[in-house]
């Protein structure tokens, strides 16, 4: 996994402004089963993947999905073969450089989302997808859980046609499937902006804060549960 502080950098959000709040809790958390494992390592600067080179840079791909509070949907994409890397952000709005209070306030048009890069090689954008709508409730408009408001709205970002047509397609195979109606919306992927870094490797920084006890370990769970044969292998 590549360092997120070198992601966020490249992308323009860190800034002298930015203040980074003390982090709760480092390590694993205290797992319900001796052995369970469900919290990843955060992101250590001086990774060899801090300096990419063009040639590994061409094989990267990113989608860009909202599926509720990104601490969840962060968590769960970090542990998936393929995926490099994942960034909290705000995108779908109006305002610039938002911050995390005037998204809370529902007046931007920002949903929480994630950008998640990963290995064409390695994973699809497909396989990204049902990982996605098996791992949060696209059925419910503007809400995921007790989180309300239009910044957790289920929403897949498209960054080309094709991607909107692979949505599209898996979204009305899900209504076939009667796993409907499908909520989720299909938004052309605007300006990206990252969250502060404190929202970042929320989950691994802070295994034992309340909402990551509460909602996040059983996003996690579920995804280990459903998808065993995507989860990353030490050293990847």
């Amino acid at each position: 996994m590549s360092v997120k502080t070198s992601r966020l950098s490249f992308i323009g959000l860190l800034s002298s402004a930015v203040l980074v709040v003390a982090l709760a809790t480092w390590g694993n958390a205290t797992a319900a089963n001796p052995g369970e494992k469900l919290v990843s390592e955060p992101n250590q600067a001086g990774s060899e993947n801090s300096n990419k080179s063009e040639a590994q840079a061409k094989k990267e791909a990113v989608a860009t999905l909202a599926g509720g509070c990104f601490w969840c949907t962060e968590a769960v994409f970090e542990r998936m073969r393929g995926v490099n890397d994942v960034v909290s952000g705000y995108i779908g709005g109006h305002v610039k450089n938002p911050t995390y209070q005037q998204v809370c306030g529902k007046l931007t048009g920002h949903a929480e989302a994630v950008e998640i890069y990963y290995d064409p090689s390695k994973t699809t954008y497909e396989e990204l997808l049902e990982v996605f709508f098996k791992t949060h409730d696209p059925t419910t408009l503007n809400r995921q859980g007790a989180d309300e408001g239009p910044q957790y709205r289920s929403a897949v970002f498209f960054h080309d046609d094709k991607q909107k047509a692979e949505a599209k397609k898996y979204i009305a195979k899900l209504n076939a499937a009667g796993d409907g109606p499908i909520v989720t919306t299909l938004e052309p992927a605007s300006k990206f902006y990252p969250a502060e870094e404190y929202h970042q490797d929320y989950f691994a920084r802070n295994p034992n804060a309340g909402y990551c006890r509460a909602v996040v370990r059983n996003k996690v769970r579920k995804f280990n549960r459903e998808f065993g044969d995507k989860i990353k292998k030490k050293g990847e």
